[in-house]
């Protein structure tokens, strides 16, 4: 299998890491449209939204908040904005369920329209391992 994020979940790959359970993982995105961008992904491998286990998404979503809140809280954001696609017509890029937590902050220069934001470069990784430390939240 050559999912990207099941090879982080095994930890072939490296990531700034910020939670991990059983269940899910979350880490910062590599490519973020905003300081603090982090992606939530269940580790066992869904595709998308139709074949996840309602279980497992009600994990993410529980997750995902406390992820919003300290973001907002240890960052200073002034919005967070969720973003998940379902297949490639829909903009999903990687075919591994994902949810998008991206903080806003007034005048960041980002539109308000998702699918005309686009990504920046490549984040400085040891940069964003020392902001995955500031945002972790501890199991």
């Amino acid at each position: 299998m050559q999912c990207i994020f099941c090879k982080i979940v095994k930890r072939e790959i490296d990531s700034a890491k910020i939670y991990e359970d059983d269940d899910i993982l979350a880490f910062l995105d590599v490519h973020p449209f905003s300081k603090g961008h982090t992606l939530v992904i269940p580790k066992k491998h869904f595709e998308n939204i139709f074949d996840i286990d309602k279980d497992i998404l009600q994990k993410v979503i529980i997750v995902t908040k406390n992820i919003s809140e300290k973001i907002r809280d240890s960052l200073n954001a002034d919005g967070i904005r969720l973003s998940q696609s379902n297949g490639s017509v829909a903009g999903q890029e990687m075919m591994h369920f994902h949810l998008h937590v991206i903080p806003r902050y007034k005048d960041d220069g980002l539109s308000s329209n998702p699918v005309t934001t686009s990504h920046s470069n490549l984040a400085d990784f040891e940069e964003l391992k020392k902001l995955a430390e500031q945002i972790k939240i501890e199991t």
